[in-house]
């Protein structure tokens, strides 16, 4: 039975960003993580050489937490023009954010999107929530998304058109029921950042926090059957004992470790990818689908923004559903392109699939009635972190990750001061 000082349980991003803290304050840690790779839910394959993000994802430039341990350049950043295309009633209409782009938006203020109203709040929004605080958002009276619209005054139009394709696609459920404070702290950080990917791919960014911490550290492959108190039970049979143990891997897990029942839901996506001689689009934005009755909800192609997600003379198509459907891959191919059809024409025929993300547990579901324990140390050795003991994001586990590091560092060097 060997000991460490801190065990570390899941190499995602909340617990590689414990793992960062916890480097920076020279507290000795092991990291196990069950995969092969690094990144839990972030994670991109090479496939024909292309690069496939598990899930279309996206990084926003403003979250704070990722500011203070990513080296943005080193990440290569490629950035989505600000705004989106929207697919309605056989058209598309575009909408440019006029916080980045002034002059481009000057059309958009008549365009069949809601009212001109409905423009003016939304400006009117941004501004209010720039003169906030993340906390400040967080603790304000919560509802659902929807009702929080309707009450700001915007159309049934907009939100229709607009809020329920674009925010659909963010919470993975187009019916708004999300809490309206995690919508507040998204949309200011869609109206102030940046929306990019990674030229090597969404999992560049846990690979540039892996590279950063000690080799030997991470122990791959190794998965954990119980956790008791300070004492860490691995499939092999082997026992690991610290002085603080960390669980930085989804609710669920978290449950299965400790060996309780309770349920947490979730939130599914199913991501396809298409191989295309192409870019269908002319502007590198996101397309999204004002139809619920369809069952695409926003495509993408990664390539127009970051090229290195595919191979020269080559485009990278994702295509993403959020709505719930019974039947399987072949069917849901066929009705893509089907659907996909009607909005590019015969050229969908030519695209050559490359493979099927269907994701069943892609977020925590995040409504005013999630009924999440936000206590990260569970014990006074035991210690939990993800993004759903905050809120639903990349920010939201590198918080808790930052927290916990905090609160295990000072538990260890008091122990160690203790004992002098």
């Amino acid at each position: 039975m060997s000991h460490h000082s801190v065990i570390i349980i899941g190499a995602g991003i909340a617990g590689l960003t414990c793992a960062t803290y916890l480097e920076r304050q020279s507290v000795p840690f092991v990291m196990l993580e069950a995969a092969e790779e690094v990144g839990g839910r972030v994670r991109t394959d090479l496939v024909d050489g292309f690069q496939l993000d598990r899930g279309f994802q996206i990084f926003l430039t403003s979250y704070p937490e990722a500011k203070q341990i990513l080296s943005y350049d080193a990440l290569q950043f490629q950035p989505f023009r600000s705004g989106a295309i929207i697919r309605k009633e056989g058209r598309f209409l575009q909408l440019v954010n006029p916080l980045k782009e002034p002059l481009a938006a000057i059309p958009d203020l008549i365009t069949p999107i809601g009212s001109l109203l409905d423009k003016i709040k939304i400006l009117k929004l941004v501004a209010e929530l720039k003169a906030k605080t993340i906390d400040e958002i967080f603790s304000q009276p919560d509802s659902r998304t929807k009702h929080f619209l309707q009450k700001y005054g915007f159309s049934e139009k907009i939100i229709q058109q607009f809020f329920q394709p674009f925010f659909g696609g963010v919470f993975l459920e187009r019916e708004l029921s999300t809490s309206s404070n995690f919508f507040q702290f998204v949309f200011k950080q869609f109206a102030v950042s940046d929306a990019v990917l990674p030229m090597k791919g969404i999992q560049a960014i846990p690979k540039q926090l892996v590279a950063k911490l000690p080799a030997g550290s991470i122990r791959k492959g190794i998965a954990v059957k119980l956790v008791k108190d300070n004492q860490v039970y691995l499939s092999n049979g082997e026992v690991l004992t610290a002085d603080c143990v960390v669980m930085a891997v989804d609710a669920t897990s978290v449950n299965k470790l400790l060996g309780k029942n309770q349920e947490y839901a979730f939130n599914d996506t199913t991501c396809v990818y298409f191989n295309a001689p192409h870019s269908p689009l002319e502007t590198p934005m996101l397309v999204i689908n004002s139809d619920e009755t369809s069952l695409v909800n926003h495509v993408c192609v990664p390539s127009d923004i970051a090229p290195a997600y595919a191979p020269a003379g080559k485009s990278l198509i994702s295509v993403n559903i959020i709505k719930p459907y019974s039947f399987g891959e072949e069917e849901l191919i066929k009705q893509v392109r089907a659907e996909l059809t009607q909005w590019f024409g015969e050229q969908v025929h030519t695209w050559q699939h490359l493979r099927t993300y269907s994701i069943p547990q892609a977020l925590p579901s995040y409504t005013p009635d999630t009924q999440y324990d936000p206590r990260v140390k569970q014990s006074d050795t035991l210690y939990t972190c993800g993004d759903y003991t905050a809120y639903p994001s990349l920010n939201g586990a590198m918080q808790s990750g930052r927290e916990v590091a905090g609160l295990v560092a000072e538990k260890i060097k008091g122990t160690l001061t203790s004992n002098r």
